[in-house]
């Protein structure tokens, strides 16, 4: 877990928080509260990307004078530190969460992240992912094919619109299409750190103009301990999948986590 907190109160703008989350390369930040005599507690709750981009972005709201306390995400969702990281996958993979608060006697110490997860996963000795180095193509059996559940939308959307789209989806990113193929993924990161952080009109800036491209890719045949470290490489969260230099699907930290809840599942459900 990482044990440094980046932690605001709560009257913080939303665009000071995208400021601070693009400044520290963090995708949350935890918000403090005060009680009546002023005096700061314990986290009320954490502000993620997800939470910029859908509560705010996406309903036209000028983040300049919004508070980050409008929009947070409260009860925090949290596991005590003596727990299995298997379970913190379980409670991730079933809230849809990308963060992880990490207790110690009813007080925060840490905060895992989806990347974090997967890195511990990728790094172990032995356990889901390890297991999956035998299976014939694992990245195409974790992979969203192109035909699928893949969401896209073109070059010259608005970064207003394309924010609408992930909050409807529950996404967190989208392919970018031009001219019939796929030139780029524009993602929430990217909405908050060059978008809100900079201050740019959600409702004329271009998608085109804050997409990433080229697009990463990874060959099908290759290991989801190679994908995750790519990914980690890279900084990003999603890979596009080849098969013979043609784009075939997309593979995300999500999947990853997503395929070693579902094998634990039994073990998660009966110590619960």
């Amino acid at each position: 877990m990482h044990r440094h907190l980046e932690v605001v109160p709560q009257e913080t703008t939303i665009v000071v928080a995208a400021e601070r989350m693009r400044e520290k390369r963090i995708g949350s930040v935890l918000l403090e509260s005060t009680d009546a005599q002023g005096r700061i507690s314990s986290s009320s709750g954490i502000v993620t990307e997800s939470d910029l981009v859908r509560k705010a972005l996406a309903k036209g709201t000028d983040p300049a004078p919004s508070l980050v306390g409008q929009i947070m995400t409260s009860p925090l969702l949290t596991i005590t530190a003596d727990r299995p990281m298997l379970d913190a996958s379980h409670l991730m993979e079933m809230n849809q969460a990308r963060y992880l608060c990490v207790s110690d006697k009813d007080e925060i110490v840490g905060i895992i992240s989806m990347r974090d997860l997967a890195r511990y996963f990728v790094d172990s000795e032995g356990g889901p992912i390890r297991d999956l180095d035998g299976v014939y193509r694992p990245l195409g059996v974790l992979m969203r094919s192109l035909i699928e559940n893949i969401e896209t939308i073109a070059s010259d959307g608005t970064v207003l619109e394309a924010a609408q789209k992930m909050a409807e989806k529950q996404i967190g990113s989208l392919l970018v299409t031009e001219a019939g193929e796929m030139v780029g993924i524009v993602t929430e990161t990217d909405l908050v750190r060059k978008v809100i952080a900079s201050h740019l009109p959600a409702s004329s800036t271009s998608v085109r103009s804050v997409m990433n491209y080229p697009l990463i890719q990874i060959d099908i045949n290759c290991t989801v301990r190679e994908a995750s470290r790519l990914m980690a490489k890279e900084g990003i969260r999603h890979l596009t999948v080849t098969e013979e230099n043609k784009m075939v699907g997309l593979v995300s930290l999500r999947d990853l986590i997503k395929m070693v809840s579902v094998r634990d599942k039994p073990r998660f459900l009966r110590n619960t």
